[in-house]
């Protein structure tokens, strides 16, 4: 906690997609002066109302980023400064006291290299009774061999930490793939061998059936002082990834489950907003453990326009030390991101031959009535879209026809 004039500036680095322009929204809206800082100079952040003002970052994650910042703390004042992504928390982790003015909210190193570790935070999950995917990480040909001969498939290949391996798989002109299937051993052995000059595989998981269910959390002093959660109902790929379409729980649902991610987050010490993504199979009423992202989401939207109040929370009680009033959720919504549905549907149904998982359901019937009706019900919000801060959406349609 720091004693500044409040409310004192916000300032949000990473701000080119729908999750910062999210948060500059909650903040702005809430009287807080929010300074967006960018990479891209056409971030969607950018445009948006509810700035005090945007800055583009000339050298993201060196020195000269650094002393940036502190010049932005010595012209806007000092305040409070908080990022969305693992790399840009890594960074500011790791030069915590050369910020100047700056009081970053971010995690704890210790608490952040768990969940950056898939084989670690699975591990302590399963040591505390959570159901995880059956899963290896091959360190040698040898046991990428082995694995070949032992695992139960079909499987579901994934970095334990994409952030560590991208710089060596870009030299190197090898494509980072989030999710890769594969459905037998020799399938497995071609994916490996594209690794051998690496010389680091992904990490090996069981292939589980289902949707994606997220619980969101803050954590403050060990304890869930708020709450949420969505099912997604789109994912882009079709096969899963990311929500490109995602409906709010009720807190109801679920409520054993949420006391598991609590337990788990507890172990890891976290403290601050977190995910704890599932995968939930309805047919047989199972939820397997994914992954702990320990920043914020791609499907934030929706747990703003709820009324989660993560990003207040972030501000208020992680840097000024004090909880903000915040409403009750509204359960009933859903939020898409549409330009993300339109790629999912060209290729449910003009390109099925690219869905890598080979047990996906194309229902291309189905998926084109959902995506026309959701513009008729009232309960639906965008990713993007919002009739008070319009300038991004347009900014987005620039950006995606290159202009």
């Amino acid at each position: 906690m720091s004693e500044f004039a409040h409310p004192a500036p916000c300032y949000i680095l990473g701000i080119e997609s729908q999750i910062g322009l999210s948060l500059i929204r909650e903040l702005g809206a809430a009287g807080i002066p929010v300074i967006g800082i960018a990479v891209d100079p056409k971030a969607l952040g950018l445009e948006s109302n509810y700035l005090t003002a945007g800055v583009v970052l000339e050298a993201p994650r060196t020195d000269a980023g650094l002393a940036q910042l502190r010049t932005l703390a010595a012209q806007y004042g000092p305040g409070y400064l908080l990022t969305v992504s693992e790399a840009n928390n890594s960074w500011l982790i790791a030069n915590r006291g050369a910020l100047g003015g700056l009081v970053p909210l971010i995690p704890e190193q210790d608490a952040f290299a768990v969940v950056l570790d898939k084989a670690r935070t699975l591990s302590l999950a399963a040591s505390l009774g959570i159901a995880v995917p059956q899963g290896a990480c091959p360190r040698s040909w040898d046991e990428v061999e082995a694995l070949a001969l032992s695992f139960p498939f079909p499987a579901v290949l994934k970095w334990a930490d994409p952030n560590a391996v991208a710089g060596r798989l870009g030299e190197l002109g090898i494509e980072l793939v989030k999710a890769e299937y594969v459905y037998t051993p020799e399938e497995f052995l071609a994916v490996a061998r594209r690794y051998q000059p690496v010389g680091a595989w992904p990490l090996v998981q069981e292939y589980c059936a289902g949707t994606g269910l997220g619980q969101f959390f803050f954590m403050h002093k060990g304890e869930a002082v708020r709450r949420f959660q969505h099912l997604r109902v789109a994912e882009w790929p079709p096969e899963g990834g990311f929500s490109s379409v995602c409906d709010a729980v009720p807190l109801e649902r679920f409520a054993a489950l949420q006391e598991d991610s609590i337990r788990l987050l507890q172990a890891i010490g976290w403290e601050g907003v977190a995910m704890v993504e599932y995968r939930y199979d309805p047919v047989r009423d199972r939820a397997v453990l994914m992954e702990v992202n320990g920043r914020f989401w791609g499907s934030f939207p929706l747990a703003s326009y709820a009324g989660a109040g993560f990003g207040l929370l972030t501000y208020y009680l992680q840097g000024v030390g004090k909880m903000p009033a915040l409403p009750a959720l509204n359960n009933g919504l859903r939020c898409r991101m549409v330009a993300t549905e339109i790629k999912r549907l060209r290729r449910i149904l003009l390109q099925p031959g690219l869905i890598r998982d080979r047990s996906f359901r194309r229902r291309p019937v189905h998926e084109v009535i959902r995506f026309v009706v959701d513009f008729l019900r009232p309960s639906v919000r965008y990713y993007v879209w919002n009739w008070r801060d319009m300038k991004p959406f347009f900014r987005d349609v620039r950006n995606a026809l290159g202009l």
